[in-house]
């Protein structure tokens, strides 16, 4: 805008009886300073954005280790030490294919009741797809797991919720289907 430009906008702004800006010499002065502050704002250092912290290395192979855990005590018959990997708690929830089971003791009566022996228990292999770190005590992951039996081999997918308990990675929601 030019000095012409002011006076108009300063000359409608009396004759609407506006009092908004009393003199050209205070709109001038406050085009300068916000010119000013502007100008170093544009200038001014900005905190960097912090990204997501990537789930730490260690932390992934905590979890590989439980589900390892779990996968040789299946091959090896031993539910007990399976269950180990889940949460001993009456929160836990199994999701399969006969429903929903809530609480720790349910899901091991229901695993005992499924494979009642090594036989119907076969040889589990678990295939990770995915661990993803959703806080610091939280992790989904992802997977299909296989069981090889000489009754008939059987196979699904997994998502698992599992969180950091008293300082150990256990599941507090399993849907294996």
């Amino acid at each position: 805008m030019n000095k012409d430009n002011y006076k108009e906008l300063l000359t409608f702004v009396i004759t609407k009886k506006f009092i908004m800006i009393p003199t050209i010499k205070y709109f001038r002065y406050g085009t300068v300073i916000l010119m000013a502050l502007l100008s170093i704002s544009t200038y001014a250092k900005k905190k960097p954005i912090q990204k997501k912290k990537p789930i730490i290395v260690n932390e992934t192979n905590e979890i590989h280790k439980v589900l390892n855990m779990q996968q040789k005590a299946w091959n090896e018959g031993n539910i007990a030490e399976y269950m180990q990997g889940y949460w001993m708690n009456d929160s836990l929830i199994f999701v399969g294919k006969k429903g929903v089971t809530h609480g720790w003791n349910n899901t091991l009566a229901n695993y005992k009741k499924a494979y009642p022996d090594k036989n119907a228990m076969g040889n589990l292999t678990l295939d990770i797809l995915s661990v993803n770190r959703i806080s610091k005590d939280a992790a989904f992951v992802v997977g299909k797991w296989n069981l090889e039996r000489n009754i008939g081999n059987i196979n699904g997918h997994f998502t698992l919720l599992m969180r950091k308990k008293n300082n150990k990675w256990v599941i507090v929601a399993d849907h294996s289907s």
